[in-house]
């Protein structure tokens, strides 16, 4: 099975919508970043600058505890009385065996602490808020491992006021950009906006309106220009239309009409020519199909208007297809037409709606009419249902059906599929529907399956 859905419409994110969103989304990637760079960098900053104080106490701890002259004195009186007392503030020295690299560890650190310390290099660690800083001093008398390790609960307390501080200002910040955001696309796109409006007011009824020019070279003022020659070519597309089927009637009738009438006199004229009478007969066919040929190529050209120029009014869709099915068995007396009403709504308002009654009965006629036709006048069955704001008038068959690949093509103008060669059309008839059930601002859509069947479904709006 396979579905042909027509005009569907589709909710799509409005560009003003999507202008915002960018906006927003670039500008809170900036914020993101700027803001981890802030706490990243004052916390490196923060990390370094207590490293560097813990490193002044391991030399001065050397000084102090490793030499015996004036100068360890010296070194101890500036540390008491000018150095600032860290929090928890701890000293280890370890003194090295000679020819051995093993001693006690008098601290629970990873072991590359040490190896980095033994290599003659300067070591840093931190866990937690707990710093250990650490460097190797080589004495005559041996050498030696000096450990100074602290707390900093400022400089965490300062960190986490930071980043409160910053989580604080990004959202303030986030919320701010979506506002400007906002009014930034509002601004941006109010020209396209003044432009819609103005477009959606013009219809084949005023035709001749145009948008105001923009002075400038810009998209907008070329998006209007645009508009402004489309608009030409439309009215006067549309200007032609309109005198085609204003005269088409008139000119096209009358000779199919003289055509006809001579035809039937000249076939009550010929009584005992057999010969003739077929070729007149023949003639009065043809004529007479050529006639249903010109009808409805003026009611494909008549859809296609503005649904004001139409008598618009209320229309119930359920009387509606007992009219259509009667007009059918008048038409063609072996034609099975059932109709289902029993999906009925208990609300009878929700089966009606607006539009042309001429034209939606049309509409459906040319469906059953199908259905009937390519089914070999097998049952057709039609069902009435409302939901969702929509009134279902859906058509079933049991006929030859429409091959997959062809289904794409069946609302184009004179397209007829390939296993409808037995059977008598025009191609009219679906690409007619359409137009009216667009005109109502409708839908329909079709399953089919070669030798079984087809199924169409026509959606229209509830009246409000």
């Amino acid at each position: 099975m396979a579905w042909v859905i027509c005009l569907k419409r589709k909710r799509q994110m409005k560009i003003q919508t999507k202008i915002t969103l960018l906006f927003f989304s670039i500008t809170t990637c900036g914020l993101i970043l700027l803001n981890a760079s802030i706490f990243y960098f004052v916390s490196a900053f923060n990390f370094e600058d207590f490293f560097k104080r813990l490193e002044a106490r391991v030399n001065l701890s050397a000084q102090i505890s490793l030499r015996t002259d004036e100068k360890a004195i010296a070194y101890k009186e500036v540390r008491s009385r000018y150095l600032e007392k860290l929090e928890n503030e701890r000293d280890y020295i370890i003194q090295l065996k000679q020819g051995t690299p093993i001693f006690k560890k008098p601290i629970n650190v990873p072991d590359d602490f040490y190896n980095s310390i033994l290599n003659g290099n300067k070591a840093r660690y931190n866990i937690k808020n707990r710093f250990y800083a650490g460097s190797l001093f080589t004495l005559p008398q041996g050498r030696y491992i000096v450990i100074a390790s602290a707390t900093d609960p400022h400089g965490f307390k300062e960190i986490e006021d930071l980043k409160k501080i910053l989580i604080i200002n990004f959202i303030i910040s986030i919320v701010l950009t979506f506002i400007v955001g906002h009014l930034f696309s509002r601004y941006t796109i109010k020209p396209v906006s003044a432009i819609i409006k103005r477009v959606k007011n013009i219809t084949a009824n005023n035709l001749h309106l145009r948008l105001p020019e923009i002075k400038g070279s810009d998209e907008i003022a070329e998006l209007t220009y645009t508009f402004n020659n489309m608009l030409n070519r439309l009215e006067t597309a549309f200007e032609t239309q309109n005198n085609f089927v204003s005269n088409a009637s008139h000119e096209l009738r009358t000779p199919l009409a003289i055509i006809t009438s001579e035809t039937e006199l000249l076939i009550s004229s010929l009584k005992t020519d057999d010969k003739s009478v077929a070729s007149a007969k023949t003639i009065l066919t043809e004529a007479e199909k050529l006639e249903h040929i010109l009808a409805s190529l003026l009611g494909l050209a008549q859809s296609g208007f503005d649904g004001k120029k139409q008598n618009w009014q209320r229309i119930r869709i359920d009387e509606l297809v007992l009219n259509v099915s009667d007009a059918i068995r008048k038409i063609d007396s072996e034609s099975i037409v059932n109709i289902d009403f029993s999906s009925l709504p208990e609300d009878e308002q929700q089966l009606y709606t607006d539009g042309n009654i001429n034209l939606l009965q049309l509409a459906v006629s040319n469906i059953v009419i199908n259905a009937c036709k390519y089914s070999n006048n097998k049952p057709v069955e039609i069902k009435v249902s409302s939901a969702n704001e929509r009134i279902m008038i859906k058509v079933s068959d049991q006929g030859i059906g429409i091959p997959l690949k062809e289904q794409q093509f069946i609302f184009e103008p004179f397209f007829r599929a390939s296993n409808t060669t037995d059977f008598e059309g025009h191609g009219i008839g679906l690409p007619l529907t359409l137009n009216i059930i667009r005109l109502h601002k409708g839908s329909i859509g079709i399953r089919s399956e070669e030798k079984i069947g087809t199924e169409i479904q026509i959606l229209l709006p509830i009246a409000k």
